[in-house]
């Protein structure tokens, strides 16, 4: 029997790297304690509520992101299919967007992540319980009505940035059927030539990753390009929503004049 290989150490950090580590957590929390009383006093009032969104574009743009947005974002309610590389998009996407994120319940698991997700109204559903799958696709398709805007991860997990790995259909249930006045939009995050350097692949530890991110010093310079909105065929059903989608994420990663097959698959978290 062949044993598994050794865990690969992460590289070590810098002192400066752990002093950058500390500011930004400081200004992250210091951003915190002032957006949750701000969400509960808006809730509290019955206004519109931009303060997850706020919240989550601060926690990018201090993580050192500077985003660009490229294209229009769809208007009324919409449904956004983006490529996934880091914990960044999840900030740097609802920061431009305003959507919320449809999320593995694993996520739920952990009491103040769970709080915070459910602030900016994420979905949990569990991809594996076949048993719930209609429940879980009547909350997604509620969602949809009173959050306007929702995401989804479509590979299902990070792939380094420079490729798409195979989009999980099922994660697309509530779109089948589409439901009236739903925009299906795929939305590209393009981190450029340094996506291999931002991504989180491999046997990598979550919070190794975390810590990599938030001790660099060059600034991540980040584009939500906002594709043209799926439209006829393309709909059709929940795989065609898929294949097209990602054909669009393709076409859009791939520079102009490269073969895109060879970029059908790209390397994922262990």
């Amino acid at each position: 029997m062949t044993a598994a290989p050794p865990a690969v150490a992460p590289a070590p950090i810098s002192a400066v790297g752990k002093l950058r580590i500390a500011v930004r957590l400081s200004a992250m929390i210091a951003l915190l304690l002032v957006s949750v009383p701000a969400y509960y006093m808006w809730r509290g009032l019955r206004l519109p509520n931009p303060w997850p969104r706020w919240f989550l574009g601060g926690i990018a743009l201090l993580a050192g992101v500077e985003t660009t947005i490229a294209g229009k974002r769809a208007d009324g309610r919409a449904f956004f299919l983006s490529n996934h590389v880091s914990w960044l998009d999840v900030p740097a996407l609802a920061g431009a967007s305003g959507a919320a994120f449809v999320a593995h319940d694993g996520l739920a698991a952990f009491p103040v992540l769970k709080w915070l997700c459910e602030m900016n109204d994420t979905v949990f559903v569990a991809r594996h319980d076949r048993a719930s799958v209609a429940g879980q696709v009547a909350q997604v398709r509620a969602a949809i009505d009173e959050t306007s805007a929702l995401a989804v991860f479509a590979e299902g997990t990070t792939s380094d940035g420079t490729g798409l790995l195979p989009f999980k259909s099922s994660l697309l249930s509530a779109l089948d059927p589409l439901p009236a006045g739903v925009a299906v939009q795929p939305v590209l995050l393009d981190y450029g030539a340094e996506a291999a350097t931002i991504a989180w692949v491999g046997d990598e530890h979550g919070l190794d990753h975390f810590k990599r991110i938030l001790a660099r010093s060059a600034a991540i310079r980040l584009t939500v390009r906002f594709l043209p909105p799926l439209a006829g065929a393309a709909l059709a059903d929940r795989k065609a929503i898929a294949a097209a989608a990602r054909a669009a994420l393709l076409a859009a990663l791939s520079p102009s004049g490269r073969d895109t097959k060879a970029w059908r698959e790209a390397p994922s978290r262990s």
